[in-house]
């Protein structure tokens, strides 16, 4: 990271500088999946990424996470860098990430007991353990409140349904305190009203933590209703006229609109522009946009070629 973003805007909370992700591929040479990356994100900003299928959403995603490491470039979180995941970048998945043989409750609070207590530490300080297991419960439930949960802590999983074991895995991610929380698909096996439920609990939980969320969701729609900023990822572009290697941000801008917005905004002739701008620049195959027409107008983008 420049010391120039550093002086310049110190809200900046993550960053992606010159990050190239290659895979090495049996008898060949590496394809490389992710091509110059350069991202900067503010603090309290609602980031959402969309891409066509195989553009590597999930890779960068896995990257911002720390799970694994860029083949080049930094990625940098409060100014140091990501090396292996932690507590101050929270994740919730579309597959819920909760253990069936434990109630709601003990799912909650289970990531601050395995911070403490090794399996080992539970029995050889029984006293500590079952006081700090206590005091974990309260705070469990306390979050569990903020999601509308109090009230099924000692339920199982199998006994909640689709919403409420998403807000059980939010809850599990926010119990650790996280700075940023990171979203893959989060909505994406629930049914529509379902779906529109959770949207609005997200973001009035958004709303009142300021918390930085990176959403990364295959719903156009669902990105633009839901995020301050779209980020698009694509490998259908061009370079001079010469095929795409690998998958550039084609797309980041600003979302018209103070979010959070009300559900009939989709219906504006802005949303609709942008969606079809999207589905144009970004996801059409046959549409190949040269690198220099990108579309690269949030203040924090990286202008240029």
């Amino acid at each position: 990271m420049s010391e120039s973003l550093k002086k310049s805007d110190a809200s900046v909370i993550l960053t992606m500088d010159k990050v190239y992700k290659s895979y090495p591929v049996r008898g060949g040479k590496d394809k490389l999946v992710l091509n110059d990356i350069n991202l900067s994100v503010s603090r309290g900003s609602f980031i959402s990424v969309v891409g066509p299928t195989g553009c590597g959403k999930s890779t960068m995603f896995r990257l911002l996470l720390g799970e694994e490491p860029p083949t080049s470039g930094l990625v940098i979180v409060n100014g140091i860098r990501v090396s292996k995941p932690d507590r101050n970048r929270g994740v919730v998945f579309q597959k819920y990430s909760l253990f069936p043989h434990l109630n709601v409750i003990e799912n909650v609070s289970y990531g601050l007991e395995l911070e403490e207590f090794t399996l080992a530490g539970r029995y050889l300080s029984p006293i500590k353990y079952k006081t700090k297991k206590k005091e974990y419960r309260e705070q469990a439930q306390s979050y569990l409140e903020i999601v509308g949960l109090a009230e099924s802590a000692d339920k199982f999983p199998m006994e909640l349904s689709g919403g409420m074991r998403q807000r059980a895995a939010i809850a599990q991610a926010l119990i650790m305190n996280p700075e940023m929380l990171f979203m893959d698909e989060p909505f994406g096996a629930l049914d529509e009203g379902t779906r529109l439920d959770m949207q609005l609990f997200l973001l009035q939980l958004w709303d009142k933590t300021h918390m930085t969320i990176f959403f990364v969701t295959h719903d156009l729609e669902e990105a633009l209703f839901m995020g301050t900023r779209v980020i698009v990822l694509s490998q259908y572009y061009s370079t001079n006229g010469s095929p795409a290697i690998g998958s550039k941000i084609v797309i980041d801008k600003s979302i018209p609109g103070e979010s959070p917005r009300p559900p009939e905004s989709r219906y504006t002739q802005e949303f609709n522009q942008l969606l079809k701008q999207i589905r144009k620049d970004g996801l059409d195959p046959d549409y190949k946009q040269d690198i220099k027409d990108f579309d690269l107008s949030h203040r924090l983008a990286k202008k240029g070629i």
